[in-house]
Formats: structure tokens, sequence, C-alpha cells
């Protein structure tokens, strides 16, 4: 199936660690040219460069999402230099506190995982709806996860920004929807890569006195199709919210976690 997506501008924060390049390179592949921004300008420089050497184009600006300045200097970055930004796929974030109570959460630790989860996603799509509001077309994603679905014990910070981040998704597309514009989540659940080998495995493997495969099964376990995540499947969802594959689809929450968040 055609996306459609070829000669489209996107502007994708976040893109340089986690699942950053990969979904990148899916929309490289796509046809895409982009605007990547994030604080690490070395790993978006890896990215970008990635890009190019399939062909495209892609752009390199520093931006620290919970800036709404440097928010609103990138999307003018891409208005600018490339004409307009047709797709905002908002991927930056981070884990915040991981094990504490919410009553033991400091309300630095707690402020600090919302400004980024939350509210840089907020100050990226303030930048970058009047444009799409003009032009009567647009394609946001936003990158949430199943925590905000379901809510975990020793994830009340996290849990907290995704949840929010959901609300202002959902608000905003009934807002936006009249301008041709369609504004979703993507939630993904665990995802394998380096930050569940590192953090989560190795929890379970103490927890339970496992190896690191059947550390792995057990977690998986929790999921309908007994399987994690990977980095590729979470492109592809964004692939299609960002294409008019999706057209008639706007507001929604799709997991993309084996079924953990159904159960």
């Amino acid at each position: 199936m055609d996306l459609g997506l070829s000669g489209k501008i996107a502007v994708i924060t976040g893109s340089g660690k986690g699942m950053g390049p990969v979904i990148t390179s899916a929309f490289a592949a796509e046809g895409c040219s982009f605007v990547l921004g994030g604080r690490d300008e070395g790993a978006l420089n890896v990215v970008a460069q990635s890009v190019r050497d399939q062909g495209g184009l892609a752009i390199v600006a520093a931006c620290d999402v919970t800036d709404p300045s440097q928010a609103d200097a990138l999307v003018r970055e891409a208005e600018d230099r490339l004409g307009r930004v047709d797709i905002l796929v908002n991927i930056a974030g981070g884990t915040g506190p991981i094990g504490p109570t919410a009553w033991e959460t400091s309300p630095e630790a707690f402020d600090q995982i919302v400004r980024l989860n939350l509210n840089g996603c907020f100050h990226m799509m303030r930048a970058a709806l009047p444009g799409m509001i003009d032009r009567r077309y647009g394609k946001i994603v936003n990158v949430g996860g199943t925590f905000g679905m379901r809510g975990r014990a020793g994830r009340s910070a996290y849990s907290a920004s995704k949840w929010g981040l959901r609300g202002i998704t959902k608000s905003a597309a009934i807002e936006a929807g009249r301008y041709n514009i369609n504004i979703n989540c993507v939630a993904p659940g665990m995802v394998d890569g380096p930050r569940f080998r590192t953090k989560v495995v190795p929890q379970v493997m103490e927890s339970h006195g496992l190896s690191e495969e059947e550390a792995i099964d057990f977690h998986a376990a929790d999921y309908a199709l007994r399987r994690i995540s990977t980095d590729q499947d979470v492109a592809n969802a964004c692939l299609f919210l960002a294409s008019d594959v999706s057209r008639q689809i706007t507001g929604v929450d799709l997991p993309v976690d084996g079924g953990w968040a159904a159960l």
C-alpha cells in the first residue's frame, strides 16, 4: 500500500535516541524530508546522515522542547527552509523516577518529567498548529505510553505525564478537526532495546531469580501476543497515523503493546 508520504515535510523531536532513529528511518524510506529537533546534536547528526545516505533531506536543529521559544524556533526553521510542516511526530520524552510511590516522589522529579513528556508536546503542537490551520492540512502523532492508559505502581510521575498527553491529544483533535488536521497518540508498551535490557530485565532477573532470556519471557507473558514490541512496530503505527490512509481517524490512542493494555 502506498502511504502517500513522499514529499511530505516532517518535524520529528527526539529522533536521536531510543525509538527515534528507527521511526525517522521509516519516514525517510517513505520519502519524507525532515527537520530533526532535540538536545543532543551529535546523536541527531548521526540520524540525519543516515537519512541523507538514503537520498533524503534532513536538517538538524538543536531544541529543548520544554522551552516554548525553542519549540517555536524549530517550527520556524522548518517553515523557513522547507516551506511548511505537514507532519509533526513528538517522540522526545523520558522515563522519570522508577520505583518510588507517589508520596515518595519528589516534586522536582515529578515536575521534570511532566515538563518533558507533556509540556514539551504541548509546546510543539502549539507551534505547529497555526501553520497547519492556514494550509488546512496536518498530521500530528504524539508518542505516549500504555502506562498512561492503565497506570503503574512505582511510575506515578511518568503515568501522569502520559495520561495528560492523552488529554491534550484528544482535546486538540476535536479543536483542529475542522481544519483537516488529524491528531493522534501512539502508545507503546515495553519496547525491546537498551532501556528494556538494562533497566527492566535486570529488575525481573533479581526479583525472580531468572536468567536474562527467562526474564524476557516472564515479561512477555503479560502480553496477549506473548512477545515484546520492537521499535519498528512503533514506527509502523506512526507511519499509519501520519498518512492519509488514516484520514478518518483522529483523537485516538493506538496501543502498540501486544495486547497488554487490553488485558
